[in-house]
């Protein structure tokens, strides 16, 4: 699953690219330095590895952190003509000179509670022209007389010229003016989103099953279709928008139509383990339920038992988590072999607020008493928690 090229920079999963700029712009903006006094960020990777939510992840994390509205602003540079990022040019008053009208991009709050993200994707597919007033951006934040505000961010993304996309070579005086990520796929990291973001429990359980799932790192010229984090949340959304949680059979040419038919018919055909599940219900309502001996419908049922609670916990009213369903749920997971139940409470305490309701769980507590290892091993997890 590795799509790491040599380019001398570091290759960094998305929650790492978070935690790296996070860990450099709070502390500077509560210091009150200037923002431009860091570089800007050029992200690197293949389509759908997840650039563009990292980006507004990092918004999200630099918000909370900063205590700042923070407002992404996401151009799509291979849609822009220079005109676009230069403005529209008139003749001044007396008619001698020549004025440039302000781009929408550059309408941005300069409020001192406010942080603008912009984010340039797609940088090094657009045209050499619209990349010249792009690489003015990303060093002075400006276009011509056109400036961005003091509280401007700037990351920037591209593929790499061997990620069988359209991608310029970035000159090397620019290259060096930036800072410079290589991307890459983190089974972990991704099953962290997937689990805020309402993935589908089908598609949460394969990938749990199999993570090289996740992203075809290799793919032919003249293949269309293919595994990626983007392709898996499309997958979701169909199967999501239908309400499908057992048989995606009938959707098999939309699902083949976003991940390729071979990837496309594996997942289906393991889907059929969901058959054999008992009702999550039961499990978090304390009913007495069979504990399935094989591997794959072990990761299936952890699966579902990780949405089913992450789903009720987002609830409002009488139909969100309770403790005791929450207790109900650790006490069977107790009866797990110990690699599953490892996976099952790791995945739970990636999710903020959940975490703090699991550690509450008598259920659980008993067990990390006894489990040195999985405390030493999730610390920083687990420092998290509000015991």
């Amino acid at each position: 699953m590795s799509n790491d090229i040599n380019m001398n920079i570091p290759s960094v999963s998305v929650d790492d690219f978070v935690e790296e700029m996070t860990r450099v712009y709070v502390p500077t903006i509560k210091a009150g330095y200037p923002i431009n006094m860091i570089p800007a960020a050029m992200l690197w990777g293949p389509p759908g590895v997840g650039k563009s939510d990292g980006v507004r992840e990092f918004a999200d994390r630099l918000g909370t952190a900063a205590d700042k509205r923070v407002n992404v602003t996401d151009v799509r540079l291979l849609l822009f003509s220079p005109v676009d990022l230069r403005g529209v040019p008139v003749a001044d008053a007396q008619r001698r000179f020549t004025d440039w009208l302000m781009p929408r991009i550059f309408d941005m709050d300069a409020s001192d509670d406010v942080i603008n993200v912009l984010f340039l994707d797609e940088l090094t597919a657009a045209p050499p022209s619209v990349q010249a007033a792009a690489y003015q951006i990303t060093l002075n934040r400006s276009v011509g007389e056109h400036r961005l505000p003091d509280n401007t961010i700037v990351i920037a993304a591209g593929n790499r010229t061997t990620d069988r996309s359209v991608a310029y070579r970035m000159p090397n005086a620019l290259a060096n003016r930036l800072m410079h990520f290589q991307i890459k796929v983190s089974a972990g990291s991704w099953m962290r989103y997937a689990l805020n973001h309402g993935v589908n429990p089908l598609i949460l359980g394969y990938l749990s099953y199999d993570s090289s799932k996740l992203c075809r790192a290799e793919v032919g010229l003249d293949v269309l279709a293919y595994p990626t984090p983007r392709s898996w949340m499309a997958v979701s959304n169909v199967l999501n928008a239908v309400g499908e949680t057992v048989d995606p059979g009938p959707y098999s040419r939309l699902i083949k139509a976003n991940i390729g038919e071979g990837d496309a018919a594996e997942f289906i055909a393991w889907c059929k383990v969901y058959s054999k599940l008992p009702k999550i219900e039961d499990i978090f309502a304390g009913r007495k339920v069979a504990y399935p001996g094989a591997p794959d419908v072990l990761f299936a049922l952890i699966s579902g038992i990780i949405s089913y609670a992450v789903s009720a916990y987002k609830m409002d009213g009488d139909r969100s988590l309770s403790l005791t369903e929450l207790d109900n749920m650790c006490r069977f997971v107790n009866g797990f072999p110990k690699d599953y139940i490892v996976c099952t409470y790791r995945n739970i305490l990636q999710i903020e607020g959940l975490r703090d309701m699991l550690v509450n769980a008598e259920a659980f507590i008993s067990w990390i008493k006894k489990s040195d290892d999985f405390v030493r091993n999730n610390r920083k997890l687990l420092d998290q928690c509000k015991f």
